[in-house]
This record gives C-alpha cells, sequence and structure tokens, in this order.
C-alpha cells in the first residue's frame, strides 16, 4: 500500500500555492484586518473559480465531487499563507454537512450558491463561543439543543467579540430555533460538523506552523550577533530543531484524520481529536520558538510574523484545546 497523496493531489495544491503566494501577501492580509468584513476583495471568488470551495459539492451541483483527504492539502495552504477567508468553516465544514444532511431541495440551493463563490458560510459549535464572519456571511451554521441548524442572518442578532486576530470579525450569535431555521439531523450532523471542523483547523494550524518556521529561519539566517548570523547559536538550533518536530509529527495525523472522513473511518472522531491535539501543540512549540529568535521586533505590528502567530493564537483555542481533545481521546480509547 502507498501511504501518500496522489500526484492529482499534490497538483492542485500546489495551484492553489501559487495563487495564494501571488493574491494572498502580508499586505493583502493588512488589508483584510483594516476592512470592514476581515476579508478579502477578491479571492473567495478566485478561489470559486479554482473549484476549491467547492471541492467537496457533488458535480450536478457545480462542484467537484471530491473528498477531505483532496482538499486537507488546500486547507494546509491556506494556513500557510494566513488566508483571511472563511474557507475552512465554508468548504470543509458546511458544504459537507449540507450535502449529507439537509433535503435535496435545500441542499441544491445552497451548494449552488456556495461552489459558484456567492455564499460563505459561518459556524456556531460547541466549544466555541461564538461565530467567526457572522455578519458577512450569507448563511450561519449554528449548534442548538436538538441538533444543527442552517440559518440565514435575518433571523439572528451579533453582539460583536474581540479578537486579537483582526481579520476574524468574531460575533456571539442570539437566534431561536423555529420554522425560519432548517434542523438537519441532529446526532450525524452536529458530530460530523465538530469532527469535519477541528480537522480543517489542525489542517490551518499545521500551515500557519510551517511559515513560521520558513519565516524564523529566514531572519536566523539574516541577523546577525557577535559578527556571525544567529541561527549559527546552538540553542536556537536546538529550538527550531524541536518546532520542526513537533510539526512533522502533527501533519501525517492531520493526513489520516482527513482520509478517516474521506472513507467514513468509525474512528474518523477520534482520529480529528487527535489531529487537533497535535496540531495545536505544534503551533504553539513553534510560534514560542518563532517569537523568542524574532526578538523584540517579533511583538510589533511591523513585522509580518505576529499575522500568522495571531492567526495561530486564534486557532488553537478554536474547536477546543488540545487539553479538550486528550480528554476526547482518552474517553473514547478507555471506554
Amino acid at each position: 500500500m502507498r501511504f501518500a497523496f496522489t500526484e492529482d493531489q499534490l497538483a492542485f495544491a500546489e495551484a492553489v500555492r501559487d495563487l495564494l503566494g501571488k493574491e494572498c501577501t502580508p499586505a493583502t492580509i493588512r488589508e483584510a484586518w483594516d476592512s470592514p468584513t476581515g476579508r478579502s476583495t477578491n479571492l473567495w471568488s478566485q478561489l470559486a473559480d479554482m473549484g476549491v470551495i467547492g471541492l467537496l459539492a457533488p458535480e450536478g451541483v457545480g462542484g467537484m465531487g471530491l473528498a477531505e483527504i483532496d482538499l486537507v492539502q488546500i486547507l494546509f495552504e491556506a494556513g500557510r499563507s494566513a488566508l483571511p477567508e472563511p474557507l475552512s468553516a465554508t468548504a470543509a465544514v458546511a458544504v459537507p454537512v449540507i450535502r449529507d444532511f439537509a433535503n435535496s431541495a435545500e441542499a441544491e440551493r445552497w451548494l449552488e450558491e456556495i461552489t459558484a463563490g456567492e455564499c460563505s458560510v459561518s459556524l456556531q459549535l460547541s466549544p466555541n463561543t461564538h461565530a467567526v464572519g457572522a455578519e458577512s456571511a450569507r448563511l450561519l451554521l449554528l449548534e442548538a439543543e436538538d441538533g444543527l441548524h442552517l440559518v440565514e442572518p435575518e433571523v439572528v442578532e451579533f453582539e460583536q467579540r474581540e479578537s486579537v486576530d483582526h481579520s476574524r470579525r468574531c460575533a456571539t450569535v442570539s437566534w431561536t430555533p423555529s420554522h425560519a431555521t432548517l434542523m438537519l439531523r441532529p446526532l450525524e450532523a452536529l458530530s460530523a460538523a465538530k469532527s469535519r471542523s477541528a480537522m480543517a483547523t489542525a489542517a490551518e494550524l499545521c500551515g500557519l506552523a510551517d511559515t513560521m518556521i520558513a519565516m524564523t529561519v529566514a531572519y536566523c539566517t539574516e541577523r546577525t550577533q557577535f559578527g556571525v548570523p544567529i541561527g549559527s547559536f546552538q540553542a536556537l538550533k536546538h529550538q527550531l530543531a524541536d518546532a520542526l518536530l513537533a510539526l512533522e509529527f502533527a501533519k501525517p495525523l492531520v493526513w489520516r484524520a482527513a482520509y478517516s472522513v474521506s472513507t467514513n473511518d468509525p474512528a474518523a472522531e477520534l482520529h480529528c481529536s487527535m489531529a487537533k491535539a497535535a496540531a495545536t501543540d505544534a503551533a504553539d512549540v513553534v510560534g514560542r520558538a518563532a517569537l523568542q529568535a524574532h526578538g523584540a521586533i517579533g511583538y510589533t505590528v511591523e513585522c509580518d510574523l505576529h499575522l500568522w502567530l495571531k492567526r495561530s493564537w486564534a486557532l488553537r483555542a478554536q474547536d477546543g484545546s488540545a487539553r479538550l481533545h486528550r480528554r476526547l481521546i482518552a474517553a473514547q480509547l478507555l471506554d
């Protein structure tokens, strides 16, 4: 058996990397921070044109009919570029949940809008206490006591919340389940949404960590002290080696989680928790090493590192901490 991504999967991810490398620069992210929505001006439509947003949607509604294992490398690239768009919430969570659990008429309606780039989705799933991008979203996927609901923004109220990452416009959503909201099959839909969201966030965290390591290596090569590059100092070498090791151990768990979700593995929920715990820990180790290597400049808004660092801080807490997921893992294994 060959445990590797296919040439097509790698080529698609490479095409997305090329696009984001040109269009999602630090300047783009800073513009998103200052915008009313926290989003870029044209990246969403470009990703829709490439088929990324509707990658998991059926071909009959304009999608590509692919699986999570085809998407996970693209989510990693989104993290690498600190993409200021709700790609994970929409493409990795909302699309498959609507596809699998909404009635056919509603599913077709929403999936067509999403794949065309006309609709983005915001999530509020426990343990998260707020929704990201809720006020600019066309559709919300919200958890209630009776399960999961598709809700249009006209029937909810928003209360803004601060985020360390200004490209994430957070809000607490107040609403009441009614005939104006569409309930999906409670247990299956809610469990699937949470697992998918944890897996997608883990993939983004690994991408963020990858870029932070690259930034730090470049800085340590250029910055000199005592007449030599600081990267030659053994203490920094050890820190960066530990950071890279944590990341390289986390990535296979994320790939496995995506494969498990793709193949409806009964242990998919366990694998998604393992991925989120490992990716959260890796992003923590990498962020600490990157910030210490950059020194005082790493704290400043002028330094690009803070854009990736603050996104990683936000995503480490999203969809459950590493401690929470280790508890879930222990419960599943011991039960």
